[in-house]
């Protein structure tokens, strides 16, 4: 993104999905022992994203997702209704949405899955706003008593050595990193991956932190990387820029080991079209969660799921799974709430949840919305499943399936 103001678009459209009806028995719990939802109630929730502007590439898929997860939801018999709310990807839309969800549309939670959440945060921490989804964008979900991370809440200033581990095990011994500036969480995961590299013997030949959020002007910095000598890369950027910059790479003649990207895996790259899935070839993902590759019970649910309620018949992409889970993530706070949940009684349940297991996708693994364990993960138990496109599909990494490790004592980046 540029540093010049970016109008103000915040748009937002309200779907519903209403629940088969809620049975007549007058047990008071669910089949799992939990409290079972108040009959005929429906919960209202917003859905805080980016439709519009640059960071609409990767995260245009999030009604999707919050679709599939809306109808497995009903399933349980939770009715949700939920109103989206275009942040627009700007810092000022971010603020205007969020207040019209508050203030006009009157939700109980939001869910945020935008570049820019930063910018609301404080808003909706003085309305007393649940807020559930991924800390995709900044600091304030390790500190914000009413926000919980479906994803584990990450201190990006803390280094781990999952990513030197996996660069390591494929053999880079020179690797390029590029974020972006303008949105903390792209920055810091950049630098702090870079250190991981470090950590485990690897040269970091190329580091820029500060590319423009969205360019695809990305020949210059893929230039550097080849005169860098580097040969693995990360790119901690939205799917434009990422795939922008594979394809750059190519062309300049960069040889890479391993190219790893947060962002692309499944419909995003599928979706891009045959040019991009040309040169995504032996390009490596990672999912912070299972991968549909796996055809567990809970990846076959989210499938069928995205089938159903939302038309979605390729593999999900990196926001459908976010989404979808974040909805899991405010039935299971309903679950925590009591009979009757308020936004209260729900922000005071939520730390109560030490095994969080997103829907069942992060398989044998969980997370905690504890206070006292934030700051303490990169995904699941340290873990990331990493997948590798090959021909027309993604396939499972030996050795990364997933791929976990620990936090390097004193390692810290700014």
């Amino acid at each position: 993104m540029s540093h010049s103001p970016m109008a103000v678009l915040a748009a937002a459209a309200a779907i519903a999905i209403t629940a088969a009806s809620c049975s007549s028995s007058s047990t008071s719990t669910t089949s799992s022992g939990s409290p079972a939802p108040p009959p005929g109630r429906t919960y209202t929730i917003g859905v805080l994203t980016d439709l519009t502007g640059l960071a609409a590439s990767t995260e245009r898929s999030v009604p999707l997702g919050i679709k599939a997860g809306v109808g497995a939801a009903a399933e349980d018999g939770y009715r949700i209704k939920y109103v989206v709310a275009d942040a627009a990807t700007s810092p000022t839309g971010a603020l205007t949405a969020a207040q019209k969800l508050v203030d006009q549309d009157h939700v109980f939670a939001v869910i945020a899955l935008s570049a820019l959440t930063f910018s609301a945060a404080d808003f909706l921490t003085s309305r007393g706003v649940p807020v559930v989804g991924a800390a995709i964008d900044g600091p304030e979900w390790l500190t914000a008593k009413n926000m919980f991370s479906i994803d584990g809440t990450e201190d990006f200033t803390k280094v781990y050595d999952v990513a030197g581990k996996f660069y390591k095990m494929e053999g880079v011994t020179n690797l390029a990193a590029l974020g972006y500036g303008i949105t903390p969480s792209s920055a810091l995961s950049t630098k702090d991956t870079a250190a991981s590299a470090e950590t485990s013997g690897i040269k970091v030949g190329y580091l820029n932190a500060n590319f423009p959020f969205g360019s695809t002007n990305v020949g210059p910095a893929a230039i550097a990387i080849k005169d860098a000598g580097s040969n693995g890369l990360y790119s901690g950027v939205e799917t434009n820029t990422a795939f922008a910059l594979i394809t750059a790479l190519r062309q300049a003649g960069a040889h890479m080991k391993a190219a790893l990207l947060p962002i692309g895996y499944g419909g995003d790259l599928l979706e891009a079209g045959p040019a991009a899935q040309r040169d995504a070839q032996g390009v490596y993902f990672t999912v912070a969660y299972e991968p549909a590759e796996m055809h567990t019970t809970a990846t076959e649910r989210l499938q069928a799921a995205l089938r159903k309620y939302a038309g979605v018949t390729t593999d999900p992409t990196f926001n459908e799974y976010l989404a979808y889970v974040s909805v899991d993530g405010f039935v299971t706070g309903l679950k925590a709430a009591g009979v009757n949940p308020t936004p209260s009684s729900f922000i005071a349940a939520m730390p109560t949840i030490t095994n969080y297991n997103a829907a069942g996708l992060y398989g044998s693994h969980s997370i905690s919305f504890a206070m006292s364990q934030r700051g303490r993960t990169v995904g699941a138990d340290n873990c990331e499943w990493i997948t590798r496109f090959s021909g027309t599909s993604f396939h499972l990494v030996a050795g990364a399936d997933p791929i976990c490790g620990s936090l390097i004592p004193g390692k810290v980046v700014s």
